[in-house]
């Protein structure tokens, strides 16, 4: 095992703030303590036990699979992440990073050389204990040559992983990386059951509060609470837990209305006020890093002229989608990804505002006095989609470009037609960090570089950031990068949409509602109960 020296002991508690972290990292290396933030009470009353939990999920898909590689949809996320599964470290509602499986994690003082210490005495679902191997070839299951898992960008650095011992796991980066720890809370990175010197992914067995017990691809999943879990009576209240497929929002909403569910995700904005008013209904909205994209294939004519890119960010009225598209529920976006609430938000850079003069002369300077295009989307891509294009169309009518929009079906989307045809729509629930958020979707040759997006400047930040622990600086070079995704990626992104879930009143949350993803970072299963069990 590589010699790690002047480690200092910076976290005596439960809890490691996103800022805090930064500052630590500006010492001789770093520790952190044990976390024991799962076993906080994050409401005065002691959370019930049992009952049948039913979430309602738009963006559920039949081509979904057990293999975290391919996770994408709103099952997998919510049931398998959030639920069946566990990783190194996790995201508390308030944005710290916490250890979770790894109870310590030492890095070196240049942020290379990362040591997590495995939680003893956890077991997965199928009895075997949790082991650093385990937790070394799970992360290399996306790392192999010929792996198109989207978590393959995030892990480009890692030079050598090793298992010293059966309680140690140690990665070396070729780059310093302070926000390594937010890495390895990756939803495709769970620590799964290792079997012959491979991950066991296809048992669906995991670490987390709820068993694998039945699941139809885009249709249902169920689960059951794991007697063993490792976290006692703090979390994973609910007895059983089904999640539903039901990509049409009304439905989701009907289906809520009467009882038939107990949660959804994704409330038709346009529907909110009347969900408002009944009885036994209760709304979160929450502002986190969500956005929304429209991503066209930068290397495919006409879209890899960056006239005509620009013409088509020009041509979108923001505000009036934000104000007919989410009734309010966001802000304008600035055809970047890092949202206000992150930390490295460039501030300074001027606000892309509806110019249909200005698109045109962009057509012009492309050689064209008018452009044709078809935009292909579905509801599934976010509530509102279609929507979205058809307001985007008429904007677009008064710079000259002919938007063909084209609806497509909402089952198979993501996989034939996100980042298949040449231009699409998206959605993004944000990552942690500015750094993992421009990793996983805009570094060249990314799985997930849904615009194919290629820089060479953006690549030389990205990887200068990534290691810079003077904040300011840091903080600069996020600012550039955010400026040369706006003039010059194949990503329109017009608006930041809020979290905004539905519940049954007799659902009860912590006070605090986490903001990187819907349902509580897709931890509703483990962070909440019913009032009533």
């Amino acid at each position: 095992m590589k010699k790690i020296d002047n480690l200092k002991t910076l976290y005596t508690k439960e809890k490691i703030s996103r800022r805090g972290f930064m500052e630590g990292a500006l010492a001789l290396g770093m520790t952190v303590a044990t976390a024991t933030a799962f076993t906080d009470k994050v409401a005065a009353a002691t959370p019930n036990k049992g009952g049948t939990f039913r979430v309602g999920l738009g963006g559920a898909s039949t081509t979904d699979s057990l293999d975290p590689a391919t996770y994408i949809s709103s099952f997998t996320q919510n049931g398998c992440f959030g639920g069946v599964h566990n990783c190194l470290t996790e995201v508390a509602a308030n944005g710290d990073i916490i250890p979770e499986l790894a109870e310590r994690i030492e890095a070196s003082d240049d942020a290379k050389v990362w040591t997590f210490h495995m939680r003893r005495g956890v077991e997965f679902h199928n009895g075997k204990t949790v082991t650093a191997e385990d937790a070394m070839l799970s992360i290399q299951h996306h790392m192999g040559e010929d792996s198109e898992s989207a978590a393959k960008p995030l892990l480009a650095d890692v030079e050598k992983i090793s298992a010293p011992d059966q309680n140690t796991l140690v990665i070396e980066l070729s780059n310093g990386n302070a926000d390594f720890p937010f890495i390895a809370n990756d939803y495709h990175i769970p620590i799964l059951p290792s079997k012959d010197g491979e991950v066991d992914w296809q048992s669906g067995a995991g670490a987390g509060g709820y068993v694998l017990e039945d699941v139809d691809w885009g249709v249902r999943m169920d689960l059951v609470r794991n007697p063993n879990y490792w976290k006692g009576d703090d979390r994973a209240h609910f007895a059983e837990v089904q999640l539903l497929g039901i990509d049409d929002s009304t439905a989701r909403q009907t289906a809520l209305i009467t009882g038939q569910i107990d949660a959804m995700n994704r409330v038709e904005l346009k529907t909110s006020r009347l969900l408002r008013r009944e009885p036994n209904v209760k709304l979160h909205d929450v502002a986190g890093n969500q956005h929304y994209t429209i991503p066209m294939l930068a290397d495919i004519p006409p879209f890899d002229n960056n006239h005509v890119r620009m013409a088509l960010k020009l041509a979108i009225d923001r505000q009036d989608l934000v104000d007919k598209i989410l009734y309010g529920h966001g802000t304008p976006a600035n055809d970047h990804p890092i949202g206000p609430g992150q930390k490295y938000f460039a501030t300074e850079l001027e606000q892309r505002a509806y110019d249909p003069d200005k698109a045109r002369w962009h057509l012009q300077q492309a050689g064209m006095e008018d452009l044709n295009v078809t935009l292909h989307t579905a509801d599934t891509a976010f509530v509102g989609a279609v929507d979205t294009a058809v307001l985007y169309q008429a904007a677009a009518e008064k710079a000259g470009i002919t938007l063909n929009v084209e609806r497509e079906p909402n089952d198979g989307y993501w996989t034939n037609v996100w980042m298949q045809k040449p231009w699409s729509m998206s959605y993004w629930g944000g990552r942690p960090t500015a750094d993992w958020m421009f990793t996983i979707g805009y570094a060249t040759g990314g799985s997930w570089n849904e615009s194919r997006f290629a820089n060479e400047r953006f690549m030389e930040l990205l990887t200068a950031a990534r290691a810079e622990l003077n904040d300011e600086r840091r903080g600069g070079m996020y600012a550039e990068m955010q400026e040369i995704v706006r003039d010059n990626c194949g990503s329109v992104i017009p608006m930041y949409a809020n979290n905004v879930d539905a519940v049954s009143k007799a659902v009860a949350t912590p006070e605090q509602l986490a903001s990187n993803w819907d349902l509580d970072g897709w931890l509703s299963l483990e962070r909440w109960w019913f009032d009533e069990a």
